[in-house]
């Protein structure tokens, strides 16, 4: 097909006036050619600038730069405002497990919050916020137990009794390994549960009736035991290794039988929690008993349950044991939901039961 001189001519000028606007173009330099444009922009400073044509928005159009060996001295206005910004980031990040006092910034804009306590002192855990503390009721009743009474149950039921006697072997009275093993698995149910329950809402398109929020609660609470007796006992290596062993096991069978039956998932929680009460008895037992030192609360077991500033471990295993009862309360009565042929959005959930 023939195109006139006069077409060409107008095809070109069009083709000039869009390119801006809808081709992209990059020309790549030498690192000569870089150098020399340096050289003549600034001396002693190793960047050139490159225009790069990309489709137009609002007009504006894009400027990169290449740096080629060479530091490129940072001019003192910008060094000053870095300075702020890594100050403004700053401050104790404790539970955040942060290098230092460096700050962290953030081209994004997403700025840390300066939080306080009541008394107008700086928050200082990353880990949890003020409001998600609370006083633990430490008057549950400590003896109530489901008595097994259909085959699950008791499958259930002599499932756990059966995990309590290789632990039994191996922490033997050492309560407060005994106590981090134990956090390692209690935290793994309520995630499962939680997440199982997310992702039959988001298929369902329906709501849960807060029980995703009131097992991840459960989960998050279970860890926080963990961050706590990990600053009183610490753990050796075949003992982390155990962890990850039992921990791996555990999960995946656990999510199994979350998929296959609920009420047997939940009902197993119950008597682990059950399990957990009698452990941390024994634990204060020997703690009362001598046999076990009574040291001071550590600094994150004051915080989130908001202990007195002289509390000892014996305060903390307090109310570790009347978390884990409300824990035992709340996995009995999902599988009692199950059993009755409902489902658990069908009951308001118990969240922030503590």
């Amino acid at each position: 097909m023939m195109i006139t001189r006069g077409g060409a001519k107008a095809a070109k000028s069009l083709l000039m006036a869009a390119g801006p606007r809808l081709f992209s173009t990059v020309r790549t330099v030498s690192s000569h050619e870089a150098l020399s444009a340096s050289h003549i922009l600034k001396p002693g400073v190793t960047s050139a600038w490159i225009w790069t044509r990309a489709p137009t928005i609002g007009g504006m159009r894009f400027a990169s730069t290449i740096t080629l060996g060479e530091k490129t001295p940072m001019k003192e206005e910008d060094a000053n405002q870095k300075k702020t910004e890594n100050e403004s980031t700053g401050g104790d990040a404790a539970g955040g497990n942060n290098k230092g006092d460096k700050g962290i910034a953030s081209y994004w804009g997403v700025e840390p919050n300066k939080i306080t306590k009541e008394d107008g002192s700086e928050w200082k855990w990353n880990c949890f916020r003020p409001w998600e503390t609370y006083k633990a009721d430490i008057t549950i009743d400590l003896k109530k137990h489901h008595v097994p009474t259909t085959f699950l149950d008791r499958i259930a039921y002599w499932t756990v009794k059966s995990l309590r006697w290789p632990t039994d072997l191996f922490f033997q009275r050492r309560y407060g390994c005994r106590a981090m093993m134990l956090e390692t698995v209690a935290a793994v149910p309520g995630m499962v549960g939680g997440m199982l329950l997310h992702c039959k809402s988001l298929r369902r398109f329906e709501q849960s009736g807060g029980w995703i929020k009131a097992l991840l609660e459960e989960a998050e609470n279970e860890r926080m035991h963990l961050m706590t007796f990990m600053e009183v006992a610490k753990p050796k290596w075949y003992e982390r290794a155990l962890v990850i062993t039992v921990q791996g096991v555990f999960f995946n069978a656990y999510f199994l039988g979350y998929l296959i039956s609920p009420k047997f998932a939940h009902r197993m929680v119950g008597y682990l929690e059950e399990e957990a009460i009698h452990s941390y008895t024994e634990f204060l037992k020997e703690l009362d008993k001598g046999n076990i030192e009574n040291v001071p609360a550590p600094a994150i077991a004051i915080d989130y349950w908001r202990l007195p500033a002289d509390a000892t471990l014996r305060d903390v295993v307090m109310v570790v044991r009347a978390d884990e009862a409300h824990h035992r309360d709340v996995n009995h009565f999902a599988s009692d939901i199950h059993y009755q042929g409902r489902e658990l959005k069908e009951a308001p959930a118990p969240i922030g039961y503590h």
